[in-house]
């Protein structure tokens, strides 16, 4: 499960002949409604979670798509939401997880990233608050963060030992007093250290758009944190063309390319 650093880095549409898509959906999300323990949450961040649509209808989707404009393309980004594989497609690089190994397809020559941390780095960001309820997390409620004389009360997120990548990184998800929408996330990165971290990064996020019946970020800013105080806008990622799926691809989508290489 890895973190992002400060610094680095379609909605679906349904015509009137498409009604048993509609069908399909339901009929996923009442089958999921009978499986998802909602009481091994607390009661507040439940209500973050159904401000977003609810864990009941999240859980019934098997695949999301979303895009990420960059200077020369966009990159697309497809998840197995279920089995967490992941694939990242772009004309300059591929890059994909299917279970086992992080794999890596560089088309030019020019990949300078760090494709164990990033494949499904991103998607951790997107998928906000949802991923929240993950198995592995424990909850405690969080001092309320404020910024500009406006207070957010928040839950403190952290891991069981062994759980992800780093399971020593910490989370703070803040929302709306009144609605309840999240709209701040805080977190260290100990991806690279191992250790454990004070250093805490602050993600605003306070765009959002619907998507069948969840709401995901339309963007998200990270900001400058000077002495632990949150100061003005860093730097703004933007999101596209996002969709959701009750269909799951199949394996072969994930898997390594013959001409890919396994990343150590």
């Amino acid at each position: 499960m890895n973190k992002f650093y400060l610094l680095v880095f379609a909605l679906a549409v349904f015509a009137c002949k498409e009604a048993p898509k509609k069908e399909m959906v339901t009929d996923a999300v009442e089958a999921v409604e009978k499986q998802v323990d909602l009481d091994k949450y607390p009661a507040e961040l439940n209500k973050v979670f159904e401000a977003h649509g609810g864990l009941n209808a999240w859980k019934g989707y098997k695949t999301l798509h979303f895009e990420m404009p960059k200077e020369d393309f966009n990159e697309i980004q497809t998840i197995d939401l279920h089995k967490r594989f992941d694939k990242i497609s772009t004309p300059a690089y591929d890059l994909g997880y299917a279970g086992s190994d992080v794999w890596l397809m560089d088309k030019t020559g020019d990949y300078k990233g760090k494709p164990k941390f990033y494949h499904n780095l991103m998607f951790y960001f997107y998928a906000m608050p949802f991923v929240l309820s993950d198995d592995g997390i424990k909850y405690e409620e969080a001092d309320a963060l404020v910024y500009e004389e406006v207070s957010y009360p928040g839950y403190k997120i952290s891991y069981n030992t062994g759980v992800g990548a780093s399971s020593t990184d910490e989370y703070y998800i803040y929302y709306d007093a009144k609605t309840y929408e999240m709209r701040w996330l805080g977190y260290t990165m100990t991806y690279f250290s191992g250790e454990p971290s004070k250093k805490v990064n602050y993600i605003n996020y306070d765009k959002w758009v619907k998507v069948n019946e969840v709401l995901l970020p339309q963007s998200i800013t990270w900001h400058a944190v000077e002495e632990g105080e949150i100061k003005g806008a860093a730097k703004t990622v933007n999101f596209e063309n996002a969709t959701l799926s009750t269909e799951a691809k199949p394996m072969e989508f994930y898997s390594k390319p013959e001409n890919a290489v396994i990343v150590e």
